[in-house]
């Protein structure tokens, strides 16, 4: 399963302040702790202009710079804002990358799209059309078969994409952590080629102990079919169950990743 660190967004506070405030060192910091974690790709999220900055697209170019130097771990290019995702592409020269996101919006399939055939990337596309999360699984699909549809008429690969079949909070309705593992069989069903991500910290919002319903989702998840977790990887018990799914879903060759991380003192509790 591949990780991407999800702690570099500037909707956390802290994180926006550091950006504000072009702390680099903590930024800095932050990436490295991802990657000595284990993560595969680093989420950077610059949000909205803020202190100094003159433009969210400098900002992310800031971004990049201080994650790359410190770790050679690929990106994940997170805006809500199509230039701001160019932006944060052109400072990563030749590497493996993520673009976050894409929607069935015609006006976001027709800015993203473009990019990721470009660069090759890979894509996370949501299983939406704009404005609204659909709560059924049969919208949801179809919002799917439009988007990989206008994206292979634009150059992107069905392995480039991974679909992100929504997570929204139990708390909100129960019903909803169900819809989201039934869309990830219908995803690997119409599309096997593609691949499948959540934003897992989303399942848990506004309950407590919300790590302990996170690692509950992430292995139904794997279950089904889950190719990919946006995760807080500095959660050490989190990143161990990734390991155990991988050796359950049979993704580890003769247990040797797992056998690995138990040597090195990593499967804890």
């Amino acid at each position: 399963m591949l990780v991407i660190g999800e702690n570099i967004n500037a909707s956390n506070r802290n994180v926006g302040q550091a950006i504000a405030a072009k702390d680099s060192e903590f930024i800095a910091s932050l990436a490295r702790r991802q990657a000595e974690a284990g993560v595969d790709f680093i989420d950077v999220n610059a949000g909205s202009t803020q202190g100094s900055w003159y433009s969210p697209e400098a900002a992310m170019e800031w971004l990049v710079d201080v994650v790359r130097s410190v770790t050679d771990k690929p990106l994940s290019i997170d805006s809500d804002l199509p230039d701001v995702i160019a932006a944060g592409l052109h400072r990563c020269h030749g590497e493996k990358i993520i673009i976050n996101s894409v929607n069935a919006e015609s006006s976001r399939l027709q800015s993203i799209g473009p990019l990721a055939a470009e660069h090759g990337s890979l894509v996370v596309a949501l299983a939406m059309r704009a404005g609204t999360i659909p709560k059924r699984l049969d919208e949801r699909l179809a919002a799917c078969d439009s988007i990989m549809s206008a994206l292979q008429l634009m150059g992107v690969k069905e392995e480039q994409v991974l679909f992100d079949p929504l997570v929204l909070p139990v708390s909100v309705d129960t019903g909803q952590a169900v819809v989201t593992l039934r869309t990830i069989e219908g995803i690997k069903s119409r599309f096997p080629s593609a691949r499948t991500v959540v934003g897992l910290s989303n399942i848990s919002y506004g309950l407590p102990n919300r790590a302990m319903v996170n690692r509950a989702f992430l292995l139904m998840a794997a279950a089904v079919g889950l190719d990919a977790a946006i995760l807080n990887p500095l959660d050490a018990r989190t990143m161990n169950l990734v390991t155990v799914a991988d050796l359950l879903m049979g993704h580890d060759a003769a247990c040797r990743a797992y056998i690995r991380a138990y040597r090195k003192g990593l499967l804890t509790g």
